[in-house]
C-alpha cells in the first residue's frame, strides 16, 4: 500500500476501533490503480459527523450538514465524510437533502464515474460495485447509472468527464457523449471558477488533442468563457504538443493566442483569472508578437527578463519546431547571461549620483534617465562602470535639460 494510505491508516483504524466502517475512497483509490500519483486521500465513514468530531481531538467543520469533517493527523488534513444519499438537486449542483445511510454501495453509488466510486479497506482490498476497475483496464470514462440522471445532479461533471479524457489518456464510452450532447446547456449555471479549475486541469493534461476535439464536438466550447464560435482555432490548438509547457501561464498565453479575443485582459477576466497571470499572459502574447517578425535581440531580452524570455521562447518553439525545443531554451540562457546587465540594480551609478552629476532638481526626470543609461549598457553603447556613465551623462546633459 502506499506511502498516503499508511499515513492515513491510524484514522481508519480509530473509527474501526470505535465499531464504525470506514474506506478509503474516490480519487485517490482510482491513481493507486493506475500507478499514478496519489493527491489527497479522503475517506468515507459509517460514523456520523458529531461522531467523528468527538472521536478526534482535530477537526474542521467545513460542511458539517453535508457529512463531512475535516480530521488533522499530523497536521494533513483529511475529508472524512458520513455515507450518504442525496435527494434531488438545487442548481445542478447542490442536494437540496442529505440522508446518512450505513451502505458503502449506496454511498459510492452517488459518486460520479465508476472510476471515481471505488474504496479500499485498511488491508487494501478493493470493493468495485460498479466496474471501475474493468472501465480503468479499458480506459474508459463512464457514469455511475444513468449519465443524464449524474449531469442533472452536477451539470460540472461534463466538463469534468472530458478534463479526465485528457488528465488519464481515457474515452468517453457513448452513452456518457451522448448525455452531455442533450444536458450541455446546464453548465450555463455552473460558476466561472469551477469551470475555471477544470480547464486547467484539462490544459495540463497528457492527451489535450482528443479532450479539445471533444470539447468541439460536444458544444461544450459554447459554455466556456470567450471560446463561443471558436471551434477552428481549438482545433488548430489541438495540434501543438501543451505537454512541453511549464506553467499556468503558459498554458493561458498559447490558449490566448490562438483564440485571439478582442481585448487580452478582459477574456482571461471572463476565466476569474489572477492579475499577476493575465499581466504575465499579456507580456508574452506582447513579446511572441514581436518575435514572428524579429528574432531575440539584446534589448528584448533584457526587457522581457530571464524567466518570461524563457517562457516566451519555449512557446515560440512548441509553435514553429518543438524538437528544437531543449536547444532554443540553452541558447536563450547562455544569451541571456552574456548581457552587460541582468538587471537594473546592476548599473554602476544610483540616482542620487546621476542628481549630482547633472546637477538638477529631483524629479521623475531620474528614472528615465536611468532607463536610457540601462538601454545604452545593454545595446552596448556604454560601458558599465560609473566613470563611463557620468561621461555620458554630461555629454548628453543638453538632450536631458530640453527632453526631461
Amino acid at each position: 500500500m502506499d506511502t498516503p494510505f499508511i499515513e492515513a491508516k491510524p484514522i481508519l483504524e480509530k473509527l474501526h476501533k470505535a465499531g464504525y466502517e470506514a474506506y478509503y475512497v474516490g480519487g485517490a483509490v482510482r491513481d493507486y490503480l493506475l500507478k499514478r500519483k496519489i493527491g489527497d486521500v479522503d475517506i468515507a465513514t459509517s460514523a456520523k459527523p458529531y461522531e467523528v468530531q468527538d472521536l478526534f481531538s482535530k477537526t474542521i467543520d467545513v460542511g458539517a450538514k453535508h457529512g463531512t469533517i475535516i480530521v488533522l493527523h499530523k497536521n494533513i488534513p483529511y475529508e472524512v465524510t458520513t455515507y450518504r444519499t442525496e435527494s434531488e438537486y438545487e442548481d445542478y449542483r447542490r442536494p437540496k437533502k442529505v440522508s446518512y445511510i450505513t451502505s458503502l454501495k449506496e454511498d459510492l453509488r452517488r459518486r460520479d464515474f465508476t472510476i471515481n466510486a471505488m474504496a479500499m479497506g485498511i488491508d487494501g482490498e478493493i470493493q468495485d460495485y460498479f466496474n471501475g476497475k474493468a472501465h480503468i483496464k479499458a480506459k474508459l470514462i463512464q457514469t455511475v447509472g444513468s449519465p443524464s440522471e449524474r449531469f442533472t445532479e452536477d451539470a460540472l461533471r461534463m466538463l469534468r468527464a472530458v478534463r479526465f479524457i485528457s488528465q488519464l489518456d481515457f474515452t468517453l464510452c457513448p452513452r456518457t457523449i451522448e448525455a452531455i450532447k442533450e444536458h450541455i446547456q446546464l453548465l450555463n449555471v455552473i460558476s466561472v471558477e469551477r469551470k475555471t479549475i477544470e480547464m486547467e486541469k484539462l490544459l495540463k493534461g497528457m492527451n489535450i488533442k482528443t479532450a479539445l476535439h471533444m470539447i468541439v464536438e460536444t458544444n461544450l466550447n459554447k459554455y466556456l468563457p470567450g471560446l463561443d464560435m471558436k471551434k477552428q482555432e481549438l482545433r488548430l490548438l489541438a495540434t501543438y504538443n501543451m505537454q512541453l509547457l511549464e506553467t499556468n501561464e503558459e498554458l493561458w498565453t498559447l490558449l490566448t493566442f490562438f483564440i485571439k479575443p478582442t481585448r487580452i485582459d478582459h477574456f482571461l477576466r471572463e476565466w476569474k483569472l489572477p492579475v499577476k497571470l493575465i499581466k504575465s499572459v499579456e507580456k508574452n502574447i506582447h513579446l511572441l508578437t514581436i518575435l514572428q517578425q524579429n528574432p531575440w535581440s539584446d534589448l528584448l531580452l533584457y526587457e522581457a527578463g530571464y524567466e518570461t524570455a524563457l517562457s516566451v521562447e519555449r512557446l515560440r518553439t512548441v509553435m514553429t519546431k518543438p524538437d528544437e525545443l531543449k536547444a532554443n531554451i540553452n541558447k536563450i540562457k547562455h544569451s541571456f547571461s552574456q548581457l552587460p546587465l541582468q538587471s537594473r540594480d546592476q548599473i554602476a551609478v544610483k540616482g542620487h549620483e546621476v542628481i549630482q552629476t547633472l546637477n538638477k532638481t529631483p524629479g521623475p526626470w531620474v528614472s528615465k534617465a536611468i532607463s536610457e543609461i540601462e538601454k545604452a549598457i545593454v545595446t552596448k553603447k556604454l560601458a558599465n562602470n560609473s566613470s563611463a556613465i557620468k561621461e555620458w551623462l554630461m555629454s548628453c546633459k543638453q538632450d536631458f535639460e530640453q527632453n526631461y
